[in-house]
């Protein structure tokens, strides 16, 4: 396969939503495109994963430049597996969006941008560009969140505050590495902060931001204040999208530019147990679906950077699986938690309750995944949190494994919450329309439950027949242990 095919996600989404940016009322029009240019995007980013995991790192230079100046893609198991699950995010997005009418005329184009923003994020192979294609990904993210549902207020500042404040410190940060080692390039750069304590300095700069915008403990609070804020459709996207693209870039960083130094992976190890904790023990006050997704969402970013934090293959293969899975299983949550909402009234814990009983087919789109997130066998978040506890107890580990195993019992506490809050018990009285008219006790309507039913479909299928990912995952950490292939072809 050519390196040329590397240029598609990011501008093919372009092209499109300027088309349909001058077609605002086309909305039949905007979901088809939507759907196929990313449908066609999800079918590359597969055919580029079945190159990438048998070692292969595809690359593209773009605009003819030397080393040094082109803009440079690549793409490994990694990032095209990244690139797949990501696509597949932005299709579920689209189809629920569209069935629960929410989100406004220009959320698929929007969409478009934001996703080729976080393709570009993925195939970047230098800092700048990955500022850049950061920055395209965030400013249709403010369009989302500040013009529609309830981010026109305080959540919506919030957000736009914090993003600018991170953008700030990346951008200083990629200069500050710029003037230490006189490249921005992943290659070039490779090992540089392992040796260089200087360089090592810079790259924590980067690091910082990412941290902020993947929203890791201490630089978490922004997220559960603005992402419930947004329309359901809006943090479906958002929680798959913005704070993976941090995650991803965390892990990128660390294992080409400081090549992995043990003496730094008490600190990621300490933020990631942290995250995990502090996360999952802000879901405890919280009274709405939402919010308590939001604080969980945070938690888990933390089982990722575990598998970082022990920086071996098992580990890492262990963290990246449970990414592409946890992307997923978060995503059929909140389609569930909308479809409540849009539904019956409301997503606070009581207003309603009894859904089970008279919406049974809503409760087994909410159950599935939510016996994923907390780790119950045979779905993939067992897997998941599994393998990165075996992984610890191999690297002797044994705290880092405890608290990975209690903040998951924590977890099934969060989730057995919102079953009881919402779910079970007896079935309360019609809520109130926010126009004052009561709700109708119906089920929601199959086509807003179908793509939460679809999501949650892999945490079955990846818990049973997890081998294909497994190797995709573990051809990703070789990548990652062993950067020689992926610094070789994008250092040329």
């Amino acid at each position: 396969m050519s390196g040329a095919v590397l240029s598609l996600p990011v501008a093919v989404p372009l092209l499109a939503a300027a088309m349909l940016v001058a077609m605002p009322r086309r909305r039949r029009l905007h979901l088809v495109t939507g759907v196929a240019v990313t449908g066609g995007i999800l079918l590359l980013g597969g055919a580029v994963l079945a190159t990438a995991v048998g070692g292969t790192v595809l690359t593209l230079d773009i605009g003819g430049w030397p080393p040094g100046f082109a803009i440079t893609l690549a793409a490994d198991a990694f990032s095209a597996l990244m690139l797949t699950v990501s696509a597949l995010l932005v299709l579920a997005s689209l189809a629920y969006a569209a069935v629960a009418d929410e989100g406004g005329p220009l959320f698929t184009p929007l969409t478009l941008i934001l996703s080729a923003g976080v393709y570009g994020a993925f195939l970047t192979a230098d800092l700048f560009n990955l500022f850049v294609f950061v920055e395209v990904m965030l400013t249709p993210s403010y369009a989302l969140l500040t013009m529609t549902g309830g981010g026109r207020g305080a959540a919506g500042r919030i957000y736009v505050t914090v993003s600018l404040l991170a953008s700030m410190i990346f951008l200083a940060g990629v200069a500050l590495v710029y003037s230490v080692t006189g490249t921005v390039n992943l290659g070039e750069l490779a090992g540089a902060a392992r040796h260089s304590t200087a360089a090592a300095l810079a790259c924590s700069v980067v690091l910082l931001a990412l941290a902020a915008k993947a929203a890791v403990v201490p630089l978490h609070t922004w997220l559960p204040r603005t992402y419930p804020a947004a329309p359901a459709p809006v943090m479906v996207l958002f929680s798959g999208l913005l704070t993976k693209v941090g995650v991803y870039a965390i892990i990128r960083v660390y294992a080409v530019v400081f090549a992995g130094a043990p003496q730094y992976r008490w600190v990621i190890m300490t933020a990631a147990l942290l995250t995990m904790v502090i996360g999952i023990l802000g879901t405890i006050g919280e009274q709405t679906m939402r919010e308590i997704l939001a604080f969980d969402m945070v938690s888990q970013i933390g089982y990722i950077l575990l598998g970082l934090a022990l920086f071996s293959t098992a580990g890492l293969a262990a963290a990246i699986f449970y990414l592409v899975q946890y992307v997923l299983v978060q995503a059929a949550l909140l389609v569930a938690a909308g479809t409540v909402e849009t539904s019956h009234g409301g997503g606070t814990l009581g207003k309603p309750s009894g859904l089970a009983h008279r919406d049974p087919l809503l409760a087994v789109a909410f159950m599935i995944p939510a016996s994923s997130l907390a780790g119950l066998p045979p779905l993939s978040g067992f897997i998941a949190k599994l393998s990165l506890i075996q992984a610890a107890v191999a690297k002797n580990s044994y705290l880092a494994a405890a608290i990975a195993t209690a903040v998951s019992f924590l977890t099934l506490l969060a989730m057995i919450k919102i079953w009881r809050g919402v779910f079970a018990g007896r079935e309360a009285a019609a809520t109130a329309r926010p126009g004052g008219r009561p709700h109708a006790l119906r089920a929601a309507r199959p086509a807003l439950i179908a793509p939460g039913l679809a999501l949650a479909v892999p945490a079955i299928v990846l818990g049973i027949w997890a081998q294909p990912l497994f190797t995709a995952a573990t051809a990703a950490a070789d990548g990652l242990t062993s950067t020689a292939a992926y610094v070789q072809a994008v250092g040329r």
